[in-house]
C-alpha cells in the first residue's frame, strides 16, 4: 500500500508548470511594487508640497520704555521675514511616475 501510494502521480506538480507559476508571480509583484513605489512617490511629493505651502512669514515690533522725566529706560529693535517663493512652492514641480518607451522612468 506504501509502495501503491509512493507510486501514485495524480495532482504530482510538474516542473514546468511551477515554473509558470512562478513566473507569474513574479512578474505581477514587480508590477505591483512598481505601482506601489509610483504611489508612495506622489504621497511624498504632496507632503512636500504642503509643507512648502506653509507661509512662514514674521514681524515683531519694536518696543521702547520711557523714563518718567523724559529720556529712554530701555528699547528693543523690530524684526521682519518675508517667506518668498522657493523653486518648487506651488507645486510647479510636480512627480509623476510615468513609464517611458525605453524602458526607465521619467519624473515630471
Amino acid at each position: 500500500m506504501l509502495k501503491q501510494l509512493w507510486n501514485d502521480e495524480n495532482g504530482v506538480i510538474l516542473s514546468a508548470e511551477i515554473v509558470l507559476i512562478g513566473t507569474i508571480l513574479i512578474v505581477g509583484m514587480v508590477v505591483g511594487l512598481t505601482e506601489l513605489q509610483c504611489a508612495v512617490v506622489q504621497e511624498l511629493n504632496d507632503l512636500g508640497e504642503a509643507i512648502g505651502a506653509l507661509n512662514q512669514s514674521y514681524q515683531i515690533s519694536s518696543l521702547a520704555s520711557f523714563k518718567r522725566g523724559g529720556g529712554i529706560k530701555g528699547s528693543t529693535f523690530g524684526s521682519v521675514f518675508i517667506d518668498h517663493l522657493d523653486a518648487c512652492d506651488g507645486n510647479e514641480c510636480a512627480v509623476v511616475c510615468v513609464f517611458a518607451p525605453r524602458g526607465e522612468f521619467r519624473k515630471f
